[in-house]
């Protein structure tokens, strides 16, 4: 068994308040990342900052941004602030999602389906448009997008949150068709399956815990798309709890 090195590597990662984004993060971290930790809640951010410096890992980077509602201009100023501070970006991990809960497209009111929109599609792609030249500026860089297989299935009731998730698959094929011939950028995407997450309890009220994939199980697979070892993967699609190229990490 081996251990990923992500030694000097920096990675944004939304979400970073919990659930899948929290522990990736973490574990990141612990394998030498330096970490900007993208979310809303402040002090979930800053318990996940104060649990990695007192690791011992790289100090990583609070970045309080709520993607429901920052104007395009805020999403400029970000990427201004991590270029100041840290010139570049080897990773960006696009996690972060907002669902309401299950619901006919007949009864989805707009003001559930825009937020929701705007964390699920809008915030992605202004995120990764304003981050692309810190990316090039990588000598590896990797975009990782977070799927949902249940949502590209077209399940019903999925709403919102499915719809863009169809999108968000399709962002990721055009952007890993348009940068593969003259960057140093890879995109791929990822389905985590069923985890034990705040999200996964929207949509699975009464399911025991126990019946899902705790969010640390998952992260293996993460750590591959983001490191070195996955420098000749683009365009394609995993899946998390298959046993992929990530099964010779150690625990």
């Amino acid at each position: 068994m081996t251990q990923p090195d992500l030694s000097n590597r920096i990675i944004l990662v939304t979400g970073a308040g919990g659930g899948i984004g929290a522990e990736v993060a973490r574990s990141l971290a612990r394998h030498g990342a330096t970490v900007a930790l993208l979310g809303r809640g402040t002090r979930a951010l800053e318990r996940l900052y104060d649990d990695i410096v007192a690791d011992g890992s790289p100090e990583p980077a609070i970045c309080h941004f709520k993607l429901d509602s920052e104007p395009p201009e805020a999403y400029e100023q970000l990427a201004a602030t991590l270029a100041d501070t840290f010139g570049r970006l080897d990773g960006l991990l696009h996690n972060a999602a907002r669902l309401h809960g299950l619901a006919p497209l007949a009864n989805l009111p707009l003001s559930e389906w825009l937020p929701a929109v705007q964390v699920n599609l809008n915030a992605p792609f202004m995120l990764t448009q304003v981050c692309l030249p810190l990316l090039k500026q990588s000598t590896d860089a990797s975009v990782v997008f977070t799927l949902d297989g249940a949502a590209l299935e077209g399940r019903a009731y999925y709403g919102a949150y499915g719809a863009c998730k169809w999108a968000q698959q399709g962002m990721a094929h055009m952007l890993a068709r348009e940068t593969e011939a003259n960057t140093r950028i890879r995109v791929n995407t990822i389905d985590p399956g069923p985890v034990g997450t705040q999200l996964r309890s929207t949509i699975a009220t009464g399911t025991p815990s126990s019946e899902f994939a705790s969010p640390d199980a998952i992260v293996p697979a993460y750590l591959y798309l983001l490191g070195p070892d996955s420098r000749d993967c683009n365009d394609r699609h995993f899946n998390a709890g298959d046993d992929g190229p990530w099964s010779v990490y150690a625990d």
